[in-house]
């Protein structure tokens, strides 16, 4: 039997932010303008190293010219904070407990897609749509 996600029926502009993983940077600019900030994200190695564009709608991840992770404060009616049982309410089977984080395959996309769900004292504590293939 397989269980389908229980995603709101209405889903934000956060839910809708995924398509924007693969996005050239010259188009995430064109959509969003300027960054309000932008740093770097290091890596165990060098080459894990990314730039990261900061938006109200999300953190952007870029490798060479494109969007390859977005950190999200809310997807899928789940946000930063919940408790890790809604994980698994929304979701529904097919995610994976790796114990500190989850991960769920997102179907229907071009390329791989996954969410991760960063789990701290119980509760939700980063949030994160990423390439599988980058």
């Amino acid at each position: 039997m397989t269980v389908s996600p229980v995603w709101s029926q209405n889903q934000g502009q956060s839910d809708e932010i995924l398509l924007f993983v693969g996005l050239k940077l010259d188009d995430l600019m064109m959509r969003y303008g300027i960054p309000q900030s932008v740093h770097a994200a290091r890596g165990g190695e060098v080459w894990q190293d990314d730039v990261v564009f900061i938006y109200n709608e999300g953190d952007f991840y870029i490798f060479r010219d494109r969007v390859w992770q977005i950190g999200l404060r809310s997807v899928y009616g789940m946000r930063i904070g919940d408790a890790r049982a809604v994980v698994q309410r929304v979701l529904g089977e097919g995610v994976q407990d790796r114990g500190d984080y989850i991960l769920y395959r997102i179907p229907g996309s071009a390329w791989p897609l996954s969410l991760r769900i960063n789990i701290s004292a119980d509760r939700i504590s980063g949030i994160f749509v990423f390439r599988e293939d980058f």
